[in-house]
């Protein structure tokens, strides 16, 4: 190979060329020849050697290859043959110019860390596509684990290539890099924070992709859609994204809907306001009124019996609706509502249905329905709900309760 490269100088000097002369013009026909044949080699390489394994990527029924034509590993690879044949002509190239032999040795070693880094990226995140297509990963942080790899490939590729530049050691440059921790710990304190919070994440399970979360500070009301080492992307319910940083996750409160998910029903916990006012005892005609509802019919002919075989026994004076036990309407409707829902197609029977009274406000006594609609869909949920209430309201007369809400004088 050497008196191939000579073979130009050789054919001047033996023409009467000047030795420097023959020198310049043997190294820049050299290089002429050398760029056109590695243009060839690199042609031919990414027609053939990449045509094949795309071929081949296209016939085959695992994944894995087709990922890796989807990043384009084979086209870096194709790189490798022509870089290394440059590596190797240099030098016997320009042996007659040692100093630009060396920067341009370095250079080319420069280009191969290069060139391995971009490697070892395209199969990285040949693994994390991969990964992410199955049913186990899907749901993993696999982007966090890919960046950290990444970043301790970075670190090393910039070593290497630091050493190459300056002619030093690797090992005095790691001795100027453990004197510099305290300024890299600083200047990588988020990436180090959101890699010891994507591990914990992932440990600890906290958070999936596809998980609905909610975190009020940073405005988050939507689905994950992205983990990485340094944020998580929450794609909101209408269509904004929200990034929070991933040690976030673990430092501060947030609210996960995956039990919910997971669950047999989404909860239903809303109040209706009734007028304090409107709340009375019921006489025997209100209660007959009542017995027409056929929900609470049944119910109310065997109370009814109870509280009259009570009221004899104990011999008290009903002149008053006070004296002895009695029944209130606001108590019917409680019993009204928690029947209704357990009649209700789209109620959970498996899950607590409850209507409850709680304490009395200046806008009322609130009654609280506390239930699991068996379809966890948004729009379908709140169809469900706003149903529901629909009915409640329009029942609530038919008990001589009323809703509260302020009244307002429209002549001013």
């Amino acid at each position: 190979m050497k008196d191939l490269t000579r073979y130009f100088y050789n054919l001047f000097i033996s023409n009467g060329v000047s030795e420097n002369t023959a020198e310049y013009l043997n190294v820049i026909i050299g290089i002429v020849i050398l760029v056109i044949i590695i243009f060839i080699i690199d042609f031919v390489m990414k027609k053939v050697f990449v045509a094949i394994f795309r071929a081949y990527a296209s016939r085959s029924k695992n994944t894995f290859d087709d990922y890796l034509v989807k990043n384009k590993t084979f086209d870096y690879l194709a790189h490798i043959v022509p870089l290394w044949l440059i590596i190797w002509i240099v030098p016997k190239l320009f042996l007659a110019f040692p100093k630009a032999e060396k920067y341009l040795e370095n250079l080319f070693n420069i280009m191969a860390v290069v060139l391995v880094i971009w490697i070892l990226r395209s199969i990285l995140r040949t693994f994390r596509d991969f990964l992410k297509s199955l049913p186990s990963f899907k749901d993993k942080p696999i982007d966090s684990y890919v960046q950290v790899f990444m970043i301790f490939v970075w670190l090393i590729g910039g070593i290497l290539v630091f050493s190459l530049m300056t002619g030093k050691s690797i090992w005095a440059f790691l001795t100027a890099l453990g004197a510099m921790s305290a300024v890299l710990l600083l200047i990588f304190k988020d990436t180090i924070l959101g890699f010891v919070a994507s591990i914990q994440v992932a440990v600890n399970d906290t958070v999936r992709i596809g998980d609905w979360i909610t975190m009020e500070k940073y405005g988050a009301d939507g689905d994950v859609i992205e983990i990485n080492l340094s944020s998580v992307k929450v794609q909101n319910f209408d269509k904004t994204i929200t990034t929070i940083p991933t040690y976030y996750l673990t430092s501060e409160s947030f609210r996960n809907w995956r039990g919910m998910m997971n669950s047999g029903g989404r909860r239903i916990k809303r109040s209706l306001l009734i007028k304090t006012s409107s709340i009375t005892f019921l006489s025997d005609d209100d209660i007959k009124q009542l017995k027409n509802i056929e929900i609470i019919k049944d119910y109310l002919e065997n109370l009814q019996e109870t509280i009259t075989k009570h009221n004899t026994e104990q011999k008290i004076d009903k002149s008053l609706l006070i004296n002895g036990r009695n029944l209130s309407n606001m108590g019917i409707f409680r019993v009204y509502v928690e029947l209704y829902l357990q009649n209700h197609p789209y109620i959970n029977k498996e899950m607590t249905i409850m209507s409850r009274q709680l304490a009395p406000t200046a806008q009322g006594t609130p009654l609280e329905i506390y239930a699991f609609s068996n379809d966890k869909v948004w729009k379908n949920y709140e169809k469900i709900m706003a149903d529901i209430f629909d009915h409640l309201l329009a029942a609530i007369p038919y008990f001589k309760l009323e809703v509260f809400e302020f009244n307002y004088n429209t002549d001013i």
